[in-house]
């Protein structure tokens, strides 16, 4: 407005820059409250006012039609101005709900459980989400610490809900259930009873008890790759491959539960194909198997927070699709 006004009394009336005084109350009501937007189309048509008498034009048809249009743009931009702040605030309530359910979906996990030492790192791949289809939970059971990552497939609410039907009956089923076999089959019960079209749930649970060793059960997900003290970072793959959760009803065995050695200072590192499968510009995945080994040796946050910049840095944007991690440490002392 201060522009328009210059050039406008350096340049006279044979311009015709008047009407552009509106453009002040039009940015005004992109940006600003109604009463800021209000505030501005009053300077703005005072201003109009002032140029169209200096200029020679008040009471003319151009005079008029310039406070028209600086008066009709403000109208506009008031309004504009008050839907949009509707908007945020719904959008403000919508957040809020969105961040009781993670809270209630992903809660935080232990820092410590027994004699682990916990990790956790989510990264969604809508930015204006907090959750998405990956899922985690740590529980402390009678038998041991039990874990579970998995990731849905599909993506939006219904994903959401999903994993939500998982991470309930797995909370109920890890602390009821004498071994991880029959946590699983808790599992495939409860989306039995969920799924009304053929989805399922890749997923993988843990089991470390009071024993040098960590028990698996893989249900088609990426295998979790384990961080010796001394030795090389490998994969855990399981005996056989089987079938995701959902899908039990195709088979008449599910997997089977495999041992691997856990002594103390060893980390086992569970994570979602969202990780694995980011590409970077040039079209490579995240090599997740080479960068962890070096990035491994601080604490666990730490740990996944340095993997998890590594791999933004990989990709050199937005995710395109939700990365999930999970750490556990068996502590030394």
């Amino acid at each position: 407005m201060a522009v328009v006004a210059v050039l406008d009394l350096t340049s006279g009336p044979g311009v015709g820059l008047l009407p552009l005084v509106s453009l002040g109350p039009a940015f005004a009501g992109l940006t600003g409250g109604w009463r800021r937007t209000a505030v501005i189309g009053v300077v703005a048509v005072v201003l109009c006012l002032g140029l169209s008498v200096f200029d020679g034009l008040f009471g003319t048809r151009r005079g008029f039609t310039a406070l028209l249009s600086v008066a009709g743009v403000t109208a506009a931009g008031l309004v504009a101005a008050v839907l949009r702040q509707r908007r945020e605030a719904e959008l403000a309530s919508v957040r809020s709900i969105a961040e009781v359910a993670q809270r209630v979906l992903l809660r935080p996990v232990p820092r410590s459980a027994g004699r682990l030492r916990v990790a956790v790192s989510y990264t969604s791949a809508v930015a204006e989400a907090r959750i998405g289809g990956d899922l985690y939970e740590v529980v402390t059971s009678p038998q041991g610490v039990r874990v579970i990552v998995g990731d849905v497939q599909g993506k939006g609410l219904e994903a959401v809900e999903t994993a939500a039907v998982v991470v309930g009956a797995f909370r109920e089923a890890a602390y009821d259930e004498p071994d991880l076999k029959a946590v699983g089959e808790r599992l495939e019960r409860a989306l039995e009873r969920h799924l009304t079209r053929e989805r399922f749930v890749t997923a993988v649970l843990a089991q470390a008890g009071d024993g040098a060793h960590i028990t698996l059960l893989n249900f088609g997900h990426p295998a979790p790759l384990i961080l010796p003290e001394h030795g090389e970072v490998r994969y855990l793959e399981p005996p056989g491959r089987a079938l995701p959760l959902g899908l039990g009803m195709h088979e008449t065995s599910g997997p089977k539960p495999y041992e691997v050695p856990f002594t103390p200072g060893d980390q086992v590192l569970f994570y979602t194909d969202g990780v694995t499968e980011a590409r970077a510009p040039s079209g490579g995945f995240y090599p997740l198997e080479q960068r962890v080994g070096s990035l491994a040796d601080r604490a666990p946050d730490a740990t996944l927070a340095a993997v998890r910049r590594d791999l933004m840095e990989h990709v050199e944007g937005p995710l395109q699709d939700d990365a999930a991690m999970l750490l556990l440490r068996y502590r030394n002392g």
